[in-house]
């Protein structure tokens, strides 16, 4: 397929289908502007994936994607709250700047991303480990594994968490 064809399949795909797209993302996010937003996001997945979906299948396809979008939209918000939330309880002389905020919750969202991409086992390794302050012997009892294991798990939670932070370094 030649990229004048791709580029026409996906004019055609987003003719027959940002509307209807747009108008089940906001009966379902109940907000115009963020159906907007990830109606785009939906087609902009696509063509960086270059992978266009049958003429039958478009609307699957579309919703699958929209799904996800609408997935780490809520994920975001419920961190970005969280950290909010964490934040109305500093005293005012201690809390960050707006600067500060913005790039700590940035780096939080590429950490929530990193973390979200690994394993389970190994993302609830870390998750105990970090949040709940538990051992690796109480971790390895707990997920019914080694230490051995609680270790290498704990390894590739760090790596994928620096290389989030540093990809430069990556």
């Amino acid at each position: 397929m030649s990229a004048g064809d791709a580029s026409q399949d996906l004019q055609t795909l987003y003719g027959n289908n940002h509307g209807w797209l747009q108008g089940w993302l906001r009966r379902r996010l109940g907000n115009a502007f963020d159906a907007a937003d990830l109606a785009q996001d939906t087609f902009v997945r696509i063509l960086v994936s270059g992978r266009m979906p049958d003429a039958a299948q478009s609307r699957a396809h579309l919703t699958q994607i929209a799904k996800g979008l609408v997935i780490d939209l809520h994920r975001r918000r419920v961190l970005e709250a969280a950290y909010l939330d964490a934040l109305a309880v500093l005293p005012e002389n201690f809390a960050p700047s707006p600067e500060e905020r913005a790039l700590a919750l940035e780096a939080l969202l590429l950490l929530d991303a990193a973390l979200g991409s690994l394993p389970a086992k190994v993302r609830e390794t870390f998750m105990l480990s970090q949040l709940d302050g538990l051992t690796y012997s109480e971790i390895a009892a707990q997920l019914q594994v080694s230490v051995g294991a609680v270790r290498k798990y704990m390894l590739r939670a760090a790596l994928a968490c620096h290389a989030a932070l540093h990809p430069e370094a990556a």
